[in-house]
């Protein structure tokens, strides 16, 4: 048995609902299911050199290069859910692990030939149950590994973003996380679960202008319209609903009955406060 200390990106996958799954599908076409995803999945580790340590309801993986593990998960949520109808979970963290190297013997008993040990893999672990279905979370260390980088295989409009700062249960200092996406969705702060409690950060992430898709910025603009009417609106009927004779003139009287008695409380309001 060999130990080694090395600083790698771990990557946790979940399949959510996989249990689920296996119920209504029964045992040999889940499994067979299940097989198929992993060769997808398999096979994109493979293209970005990554490594599968251990496999349960997914995958716990490590990365030599952060952006290599960044890749994978980007086009891992953007191809293989849409062929397996399986949605996942992930969670990537870089950090120093201890890799230890199992004995032949024990290898040959089911053991893994490799396992990693170390907190590291702990707090990817929370990064990945903080996750909604279809998103990538990523560790600060993990953030500053990749530096906000892409290259030739990252995804067409990634974009990183600040989720917050967490508290993890087990961790003893708070986390800040951020999400990677190429969709205002993906890139919105997951809320506080039962092992992950958000302390700060923002409520949700705006899209940019240049990303905004044309259903968006309909909306932006009618919106916008619709406040420009109101203040014109208001401008207009602003001067005779405070007339009483006006009212009486445009025969809004009995609507705006109650106006004279509101600017009157509002007077005395301000003048208390004014005086006192």
């Amino acid at each position: 048995m060999e130990y080694k200390e090395r600083y790698l990106a771990i990557v946790l996958l979940d399949l959510i609902g996989s249990t689920a799954f296996m119920q209504r599908a029964g045992a040999m076409q889940g499994a067979k299911w299940l097989q198929y995803h992993d060769r997808l999945a398999r096979s994109l580790v493979y293209k970005f050199e990554g490594r599968e340590i251990d496999r349960s309801d997914g995958f716990l993986l490590s990365f030599e290069r952060p952006i290599d593990a960044v890749n994978f998960a980007l086009i891992y949520q953007q191809t293989i859910p849409a062929k397996t109808r399986l949605q996942a979970r992930i969670g990537v963290h870089f950090g120093r692990v201890v890799e230890v190297a199992q004995d032949e013997l024990l290898v040959a008993v089911g053991a893994k030939q490799v396992e990693l040990e170390g907190i590291a893999k702990n707090i990817a672990a929370r990064t990945m149950s903080l996750c909604q279905a279809g998103q990538v979370l990523l560790t600060a260390e993990a953030m500053r590994a990749v530096k906000r980088r892409t290259n030739a295989f990252t995804p067409k409009g990634t974009r990183y973003a600040l989720a917050g700062e967490y508290r993890f249960k087990g961790v003893k200092s708070p986390q800040m996380i951020y999400t990677v996406g190429a969709t205002i969705e993906s890139l919105q702060p997951p809320p506080s679960t039962d092992k992950a409690k958000k302390i700060a950060g923002p409520s949700k992430i705006q899209s940019r202008l240049r990303d905004r898709k044309l259903r968006e910025w309909i909306w932006w603009a009618l919106t916008r319209l619709a406040l420009i009417n109101l203040v014109w609106f208001i401008s207009i009927l602003w001067p005779i609903i405070t007339r009483p004779h006006a009212r009486r003139m445009s025969e809004l009287e009995s609507l705006f009955w109650w106006v004279d008695d509101v600017l009157l409380f509002i007077s005395m309001i301000l003048g208390g406060l004014i005086n006192g």
